[in-house]
């Protein structure tokens, strides 16, 4: 197993660099009383260095996530009778993938049937993913599901929804070490494992890389919300799915730091967090 400790960087821009340089990007998120997590991720996804997010949402949240920032464009999505994406928006969603260089599925989705058939027909695309939240909650009611995954995946589970999976896939005792757990998933799902929590974990079952940044303040509801955006960001500007997750880790927690810092831990909020990173990305 490859140790690896340096962090990686993104290129300098070039002068006459547009927008369709720095990535095109599609989250997909939200339900009703989680329009926060959406916006939140979308806006991460511009303040890491996105070219372009479109931010795919139930319709009856898009007045609410458009109201938050004017940045990122916004898909409306048909929806169940309890305002989570519907089955039915699979080929809106589908049409709108088409033309993005990564795609992030599962802040505040929820879990469904019809959430459940928008991430299977995600999986059978050719595409990179980034799976969070309650997309991997959908996920791990998937039975056999990387029989059928073509995706290329980054799956960024915090400890309960690693059990999940773990039960899921493995169905076998988890072990104690948190390396050892992050390792073996990475490999039986043949993905790219950000485990979350106190010294994340970076693995694609060949090198491991062990996170330095972030405090206890940290811990607090959309905090993920943010990662998903950055680690989403990254992809879309060119590094590989490893190099974007162990960048974007390591620059989550060193925003969470200088959040820290002005704050306080006990006072932080996730917005927080992404009001500092462009000072993280300019302190490296």
């Amino acid at each position: 197993m490859q140790v690896i400790e340096n962090i990686p960087k993104l290129k300098p821009r070039a002068i006459d660099a547009h927008k369709g340089d720095f990535g095109k990007v599609c989250i997909i998120a939200g339900s009703i009383g989680f329009s926060g997590a959406a916006a939140i991720a979308a806006k991460s996804a511009l303040r890491s260095g996105s070219g372009l997010v479109r931010l795919a949402v139930p319709q009856s949240i898009l007045p609410i996530v458009t109201a938050i920032e004017p940045c990122y464009t916004t898909i409306g999505l048909a929806e169940d009778s309890s305002g989570k994406i519907s089955g039915k928006a699979v080929d809106t969603i589908l049409k709108a993938v088409e033309d993005n260089d990564i795609i992030a599925f599962g802040p505040g989705v929820g879990v469904s049937g019809g959430v459940k058939t928008v991430l299977e027909n995600l999986l059978r695309l050719e595409k990179r993913v980034v799976i969070d939240a309650d997309g991997l909650n959908n996920l791990a009611g998937l039975k056999n599901w990387p029989d059928i995954n073509k995706a290329n995946l980054i799956l960024t589970p915090h400890p309960g929804e690693m059990g999940r999976l773990w039960d899921g896939l493995l169905r076998k005792p988890m072990p104690q070490d948190r390396e050892t757990i992050a390792i073996e998933f990475a490999n039986a799902a043949k993905a790219v494992v950000v485990f979350k929590g106190h010294n994340t974990i970076v693995t694609d079952a060949e090198k491991v890389y062990v996170n330095t940044t972030g405090n206890p303040g940290m811990a607090t509801a959309g905090a993920g919300d943010v990662l998903t955006g950055v680690i989403t960001s990254l992809c879309g500007q060119g590094l590989d799915n490893f190099d974007a997750s162990v960048l974007g880790v390591y620059i989550h927690g060193l925003a969470g730091d200088l959040a820290a810092k002005e704050k306080g831990q006990i006072s932080m909020i996730a917005t927080d967090i992404l009001e500092y990173l462009p000072a993280a990305f300019k302190a490296i």
